[in-house]
């Protein structure tokens, strides 16, 4: 009797771990299933991705090549335009500094040739000669 409630018990006992292990081992094969069918999709659609990714990765890296060569000529002509500047800036204070110069040389000109008509007209008022220098 004994032995035979025992037997009973383990038949229980495997009918409830079959019971839970049906439904886990069907779940378990439908996620097989989609795995083996993701893998499918991965296997055909990943070299597509990773061409696409090529092509884009040559794409990006020729563009960072032109960027940089258009940098470089940009760079070229803002120092050429440096340059001009500072020529144009030299030529205008060396016209700048000849010109005052130039001014300078010119009032002290018209300075001089004032004073040597006023003193010749001087001398010519107390001589009472003409301008000529006869009498």
């Amino acid at each position: 009797m004994v032995v035979d409630v025992a037997a009973v018990l383990v038949a229980v006992s495997f009918a409830v771990l079959v019971g839970y292990l049906v439904p886990t081992l069907i779940q378990l094969r439908k996620t097989v299933a989609e795995s083996a069918e993701l893998l499918g999709r991965m296997n055909d659609e990943l070299p597509t991705v990773l061409r696409d990714l090529r092509v884009m990765t040559e794409n990006v890296n020729d563009l960072a090549s032109q960027m940089r060569d258009g940098v470089e000529h940009a760079s070229v002509f803002f120092h050429a335009v440096g340059e001009v500047g500072e020529t144009v800036q030299q030529v205008h204070q060396t016209v700048r500094g000849k010109g005052g110069t130039l001014l300078m040389g010119l009032a002290s000109m018209v300075a001089g040739v004032r004073a040597a008509s006023a003193v010749v007209k001087e001398r010519m008022q107390r001589e009472g000669g003409d301008p000529n220098g006869r009498r």
